[in-house]
Order: structure tokens, then sequence, then C-alpha cells
């Protein structure tokens, strides 16, 4: 017969720190797992529910469990291994965490060299650290938000468009792009030959700017373009006529 598991209850302050490690950037992913495990166990979560939610066995969440249950927050820290001690304590990786989570002063972002010069260590843990933490200094994501209150109303709509068109619809995307430069070498690209490598010129002369509008049949990828010197509302109407011509058999909402 299955042993029940041991009931969860957290004071103010055991939920308010188990909470700080699950959120905060430089707790060890182990640690953060073992606090969320006990923070769903007080929600009333069973172990199967837990593990299906995190993904994880159900021992596991049953072991975490009752160590929780025996030694409460200091359960949740992995027991002293025998064998050689760490060389840097808990403090200086946090250090380097936090660190490689902040803007440096005087350089757009950090490298491991720049780093480890920083804390005074060998660039080499600092490299074990960061992998250890899952913290990668040469990544960068960009994302930007609309103004618009609508937004995400007119992302669902669009989106839903391309992923469940109606039957038989003709889906377009159209798509502008000003302000392409139009260069040309001075001179004609000389071709690889024997003991020669492909070469060209890097002087080159300009030819202004130019428009390139397009539509692009979102089954197919077939794309009706068209380039223009200006980008004009003229332009544009000639565009969107031409894309009504390419698919005459097409009815169209706009």
């Amino acid at each position: 017969m299955a042993r029940s598991a041991p009931a969860i209850l957290l004071d103010a302050a055991t939920r308010s720190k188990l909470n700080g490690w699950v959120q905060a950037a430089s707790t060890p992913q182990a640690l953060a797992l073992r606090s969320r495990i006990i923070l769903e166990a007080a929600a009333g979560r069973t172990n199967q529910q837990i593990a299906s939610n995190l993904e994880i066995p159900e021992v596991t969440v049953g072991k975490w469990r009752r160590s929780f249950a025996m030694q409460e927050l200091e359960g949740l820290h992995d027991a002293p291994r025998s064998g050689r001690p760490p060389k840097h304590d808990a403090e200086m990786w946090r250090k380097v965490q936090t660190l490689a989570c902040q803007q440096p002063k005087s350089q757009g972002r950090w490298t491991v060299r720049t780093l480890a010069r920083e804390v005074g260590l060998p660039h080499s843990t600092v490299q074990a650290i960061l992998n250890a933490s899952e913290l990668q200094l040469h990544r960068i994501r960009t994302f930007t938000f609309s103004p618009d209150p609508e937004f995400e109303a007119k992302l669902l709509d669009i989106v839903g468009l391309y992923l469940n068109p109606p039957e038989n619809a003709l889906v377009l995307c159209v798509d502008e792009k000003p302000g392409i430069q139009a260069l040309d070498r001075t001179q004609p690209l000389l071709p690889l030959r024997a003991k020669q490598p492909q070469s060209w010129t890097n002087e080159y002369v300009r030819h202004g700017t130019q428009t390139l509008l397009a539509a692009l049949e979102i089954a197919t990828g077939q794309v009706v373009a068209h380039i223009r010197n200006r980008r004009t509302s003229v332009n544009f109407l000639h565009f969107m006529n031409e894309v009504v011509r390419a698919y005459p058999s097409a009815s169209y909402t706009w």
C-alpha cells in the first residue's frame, strides 16, 4: 500500500522565502525547482499532479516533500558531499551571476574575460559558473511593444488567418520596404581562376534609393513585387492593381 505524501503547511515567512528562491535569477536551478515542488504541495496538489505540472518524475516530488517535512528549508539544499570542498563559495557564485545579469558601465555587454577580470577569477572558472547557471553572455534577444491598445486583437486576427485560412481562400501578406540603397560596383567582378580568388572592387557608385512593394502568397511562397523610385500612394495603388491582375479569380477582403 503506497504511503501518503506528508502534508505541507507554510507560514508567511517560509512561503515568502520559497517565492524569493523561485523568482531570483541567481537561485540555482535545482533549488528553484524544489521550491516550486513545495509551493505546489502547499496548494494541495498531489505528487502526481505536481510531477505532471513540472514535468519531473513523481519519485523526485516525493523525495523533496519528505525532506522538507523533516528539515523544512534546510531539507531543500543538497547534503555536503565527500571529496574536495568547493573552491568558491555561494557568495562568489551570486556575485558572478548578479554582475552577468547587469549592464557593465563602460561597454555594451560582458564577455567571459571582462567579467573574470571584474571579479578576480580565472576565465575558466567564470565560464563554469555561467554554464552551471545557464547564463549566456553572447546571446541577445530584442523585443518591442506596440502603443496600439488593440494590438493584441489585431495580432490574433492576422495569425489566425495565416494558421487557419478560410476554405479555398487566397491569403496574401503585403508590405513595403522603402529606402533601399541602389549601389553598383565601379568595376566588374573578376571570377575565380587557378591560383587566384574571386575578387571585386570596394568602390561603388550610388543610384539613389528604391522602394520595394511586395505581396507574398502564404500558401505557395509566390511573390508579386514592384520596385519604384519614390514611395507614394499612387505607386502603392498601381501595385495593388497589379496584385489583383495576378490573381483574377480571387475575391478580396482588405
